[in-house]
C-alpha cells in the first residue's frame, strides 16, 4: 500500500507544479464565472434609445407608433421628400428613417409590401421587431374596424400568463423550478465530465505510453507490481483533477459574489427608490431580467448538483482512465491508440448524441437506460439530475458505476501487466484477448 501511496504521490506532485496547471485553475474559474455574470451584466445595461425619423404619407401611423425603451419618434412633415429625408440619416442622431408611402386605393396589402426602413448599417433586430410589431398591430386594427369589429374589445381580452414551475417535494414543501435553467445546468455538468474525462484519460493513457518508450516503467516493476503502478498512476492523476475542480468551484463562488456585489445590487434595495416628488421608480426590465438571472443561481441545489458532480465525475474517469492505461500500454506510440481509442470514445459521444431527447424526456425509457449503464452514466446523469431523478434510480446507477469501475478496472489490468512489457509488436484485439486470458 506504502509503493501505491508513492506513485500517486509522484503522480500528483509532477503534474500540480506544472505552469499549464496553474494557468488553467485560474483561468476556468474565469470562464466559468463569465457563463453565470455576463448576461446578468448584459441584462442589467440599459439599452440606448434610438432615434427613427418618421415619413408616413399615408398618415395612418401618426398616433400608432409608440415610443419605448428602444426607439424615439420624429415625425417629418408630410410635404418632405423622401431624397432629403434620406440625407438626414446619418446613423448615430438619426438612427434609421422609416418612409411610409401613399396608398391610392387605401389598400392595406399596399403598405405591408412597400413600408421601407433606410438606415446607414444592418439595424438591430430589437429596432426592426419593435417597428413590425407596432404597425402589424395598427394594420390589423384597421382591417377589423373595416369589418366592423372593436380592435379594442379584442385586445382587451388578450392575456399574457407567467408560468411559475412548483416542485412539490415528499415532505410537501415547495420549490421553484425551472426547465431552462435545468437544461443549462445538465449540459454544463455533462460537458465537464466529458471533459474531464477525456483531459485527465488521456493524460493516464500518455504517462504510460512516455514510461514504456523510454523504458523507464522496467525499473519501476523491479520494486512494484504492474498493477499497483496502474492504480497509483489512475488515483494521482484523480487527485489532480479533483483539486482542480475543488479550487474551480472555490473561486467561481468568490468571483461570482465579488461581480454581484460591485455590479448587481441587492433588487430588494433597488426595486423602489424614492425620486423628490415622493414617489417611486421601479426596477427597468432590463434590471427585472438581472434580477431574474441573479435569482435563478441563487435557487440552484448547488451541494446536491456538485456531491453528484464529484461521485460521477471519479466514477466516471476512473472507469474510463483505466481503459486508457490499458491502450497506453498495449501500444508502442500515440500514433497507434486511434484503432483502440475510438469504441472507449463512442458511449461518450453517443451520450451527447441523446442528450436532446433525455432533456425532452428525462424520465423516458432512453434516458433510464443510458444513465445506468456504467459507460454512458456519468454524462446522462448529471444531465438528469437537475430535472430530478428519483433515489432509487439515482442509487442503482451509482452502484452500477462502482461495478464498472470494478470490471474495467480488472480487465485493464490484466492488460497492462503483459502489455507494459511488450515492445515493437503490432497488437490487435485479439491479441489482447489472449493477454486477458494469460493466468498468473
Amino acid at each position: 500500500m506504502n509503493r501505491i501511496f508513492l506513485i500517486i504521490q509522484r503522480e500528483y506532485l509532477s503534474r500540480v507544479k506544472k505552469k499549464s496547471f496553474l494557468i488553467m485553475t485560474f483561468v476556468g474559474p474565469i470562464l466559468m464565472a463569465a457563463l453565470f455574470v455576463v448576461p446578468a451584466l448584459l441584462a442589467n445595461q440599459d439599452s440606448e434609445q434610438e432615434h427613427v425619423l418618421v415619413l408616413d404619407k399615408s398618415t395612418m401611423f401618426l398616433s400608432a407608433l409608440e415610443e419605448n425603451s428602444k426607439v424615439i419618434f420624429t415625425y417629418l412633415p408630410d410635404d418632405t421628400s423622401l431624397d432629403s429625408a434620406k440625407e438626414m440619416v446619418d446613423g448615430k442622431k438619426n438612427y434609421a428613417l422609416l418612409y411610409i408611402p401613399m396608398s391610392e386605393t387605401g389598400s392595406m396589402a399596399f403598405l405591408e409590401e412597400n413600408i421601407q426602413l433606410y438606415t446607414k448599417k444592418q439595424p438591430s433586430l430589437g429596432i426592426t421587431g419593435n417597428l413590425r410589431r407596432q404597425m402589424e398591430k395598427e394594420i390589423q386594427r384597421r382591417k377589423l374596424a373595416a369589418k366592423g369589429i372593436d380592435f379594442e374589445m379584442i385586445d382587451s381580452v388578450k392575456s399574457d400568463i407567467d408560468l411559475s414551475t412548483l416542485i412539490l417535494g415528499e415532505d410537501g414543501n415547495e420549490k421553484e423550478g425551472s426547465a431552462e435553467r435545468s437544461m443549462g445546468l445538465g449540459f454544463i455538468g455533462g460537458l465537464l465530465i466529458y471533459m474531464f474525462i477525456f483531459i485527465y484519460g488521456v493524460q493516464v493513457m500518455r504517462g504510460v505510453i512516455e514510461e514504456k518508450t523510454n523504458r523507464i516503467v522496467e525499473v519501476i516493476i523491479s520494486s512494484i507490481k504492474p498493477f499497483q503502478l496502474m492504480l497509483g498512476k489512475i488515483i494521482g492523476i484523480a487527485a489532480v483533477g479533483l483539486t482542480q475542480f475543488l479550487l474551480w468551484v472555490i473561486l467561481t463562488i468568490a468571483l461570482v459574489s465579488v461581480v454581484q456585489m460591485a455590479f448587481l445590487p441587492d433588487p430588494m434595495d433597488t426595486a423602489e427608490i424614492a425620486n423628490g416628488a415622493g414617489q417611486t421608480m421601479q426596477l427597468s426590465e432590463s434590471q427585472e431580467t438581472a434580477r431574474d438571472i441573479m435569482d435563478g443561481i441563487q435557487a440552484i441545489n448547488f451541494p446536491l448538483i456538485i456531491g453528484m458532480f464529484l461521485f460521477y465525475f471519479l466514477g466516471g474517469y476512473l472507469l474510463y482512465s483505466s481503459l486508457f492505461a490499458a491502450v497506453g500500454s498495449a501500444v508502442d506510440g500515440e500514433a497507434d491508440t486511434q484503432q483502440f481509442m475510438m469504441p472507449i470514445t463512442i458511449p461518450l459521444i453517443l451520450s451527447f448524441v441523446v442528450g436532446s431527447s433525455i432533456i425532452d424526456n428525462p424520465d423516458g425509457p432512453l434516458a433510464f437506460w443510458f444513465s445506468i449503464i456504467p459507460l454512458t452514466s456519468p454524462i446522462v446523469m448529471m444531465i438528469r439530475i437537475p430535472f430530478g431523478v428519483p433515489v432509487p434510480e439515482l442509487l442503482l446507477s451509482m452502484s452500477l458505476l462502482v461495478l464498472g469501475f470494478l470490471g474495467t478496472t480488472w480487465l485493464a489490468a490484466r492488460i497492462y501487466r503483459v502489455g507494459i512489457l511488450m515492445y515493437g509488436k503490432k497488437v490487435n484485439y485479439a491479441e489482447l484477448l489472449k493477454w486477458i486470458r494469460y493466468k498468473g
